[in-house]
């Protein structure tokens, strides 16, 4: 009787062993955060073989809602390349807006525009559009409709992380469903105040400006012909942004004193708000939608790696929204961290290995803190109306527009084309 106890006993132990080894789900790469950034990663390593999953605390159903985020993404020509080379630009294509001229103004909501403006025309650097506008749900969308054709990537959503594990042999990653990943790298996409980050003990810079962005899509008489404006306005940047089926995106950054009266407004008195500072170029305008607000802040991580993690997008910086490159700052990580992943796996290397992590590093960091600072400044410069300050701007806008070399310059970084570029952001594979 007694040996019969053992053996139950024993057997017993076994199978729950063999219980937890059946829990433990193996991969190469966990992906926290099934935002944008990090779906664009995953897709663009599943893409090429190797094993990743997305863990994200929200259902996907609930992202790709119209009511979720009314904003929309300018995707610069260098991140829609990356969509392209992951395999995702077929989904979106249709709802992508070309730009084909940008132009930049001061402005004033009583006394109108400036008549010194910088034009950007696509013509003057190529073919190809600066970017292209999108909504970001559409994206969404694209991103997880992609994601189920991949059989190297899965998405375990609603779900969220417990706690993790680093160690020189692994990362374990448990799940408050009571399943455990375990990867050789965990990246952190999983926003500004990213928890992983702050797990991590990695610090940051961070303020809040005292600016909200206010978000809103209207519809127009008129074609926009591709034209995105970018009109400063004492409060901040007031962006109109070309959408597909004659509309447009606003973005119109305001005092955050101020943001709640104007969101308070009836539709009838918000419209008229808009259509003074928007201007009658377009014709007379009519809502489409619901109207959004996002406080804006800057933030920047002081390492964006650790042992076996990498941090991308938000969670290792957050700029200004005043030149619309947040997003393609984390398209250009998304490429620079697959590319370094990529090639030392294939060198037979683990995607956590040390090179990869500091070559990711130092690869991205200029970039970024080059655009966290260019974007500060511009604020500060353009979001007041002191008209020593206003004078000198509008003669530098004009200046830039009528020396070429410089002006080109310009118009490739808007294309994000410029500096030590990836493989994929150039157009080519992985």
């Amino acid at each position: 009787m007694r040996l019969d106890n053992e053996i139950a006993r024993y057997e017993a132990s076994e199978i729950c062993k063999s219980a937890n080894l059946k829990m433990a789900m193996q991969y190469e790469i966990v992906v926290v955060g099934g935002g944008m950034a990090g779906m664009t990663l995953a897709c663009a390593l599943a893409g090429s073989g190797i094993s990743t999953a997305v863990v994200d605390c929200l259902d996907p159903s609930s992202m790709k809602t119209a009511a979720f985020d009314g904003r929309t993404t300018s995707i610069a020509h260098g991140s829609a390349q990356v969509l392209k080379g992951i395999g995702l630009w077929p989904l979106v294509e249709d709802a992508a807006e070309p730009i084909l001229d940008i132009r930049v103004a001061d402005g004033h909501p009583a006394r109108g525009v400036s008549p010194l403006f910088l034009h950007y025309d696509h013509t003057e650097v190529g073919n190809d559009p600066f970017g292209y506008i999108i909504e970001n749900r559409k994206i969404r969308d694209a991103l997880y409709k992609h994601a189920a054709s991949l059989p190297a990537l899965d998405v375990i959503a609603p779900a969220t992380v417990e706690g993790t594990d680093r160690r020189l042999d692994g990362v374990t990653t448990e799940l408050s469903d009571g399943r455990v990943l375990e990867a050789s790298l965990i990246v952190g996409a999983d926003g500004r105040n990213s928890p992983l980050r702050k797990s991590a003990g990695i610090g940051e810079t961070q303020f809040r400006y005292n600016q909200t962005a206010i978000v809103c899509t209207v519809t127009h008489e008129r074609e926009h012909a591709g034209v995105a404006v970018e009109l400063f306005l004492p409060s901040g940047p007031f962006a109109m942004l070309p959408m597909t089926d004659r509309r447009t995106n606003i973005v119109w950054t305001e005092k955050t004193t101020l943001a709640p009266e104007f969101l308070s407004m009836s539709e009838e008195v918000f419209l008229g708000e808009v259509q003074r500072r928007f201007g009658d170029w377009l014709g007379a305008l009519e809502f489409v939608g619901p109207r959004f607000s996002y406080p804006l802040g800057l933030m920047h991580a002081a390492r964006y790696t650790e042992l076996r993690l990498a941090l991308i997008s938000e969670a290792a910086h957050v700029i200004h929204p005043i030149a619309g490159q947040g997003l393609n700052l984390g398209i250009r990580d998304v490429a620079a961290l697959a590319e370094a992943i990529v090639d030392a796996v294939r060198l037979g290397l683990e995607p956590a290995d040390p090179t990869v992590l500091s070559r990711y590093e130092s690869w991205r960091r200029v970039d970024n803190m080059t655009l966290v600072a260019v974007t500060d400044a511009l604020n500060r410069l353009f979001s007041n109306d002191m008209a020593p300050i206003r004078l000198a701007r509008d003669a530098g806008l004009a200046a830039v527009g009528k020396i070429p070399p410089l002006k080109q310059v310009f118009m490739r970084h808007a294309m994000g084309v410029v500096g030590e570029l990836p493989r994929l952001v150039r157009g080519e594979s992985l």
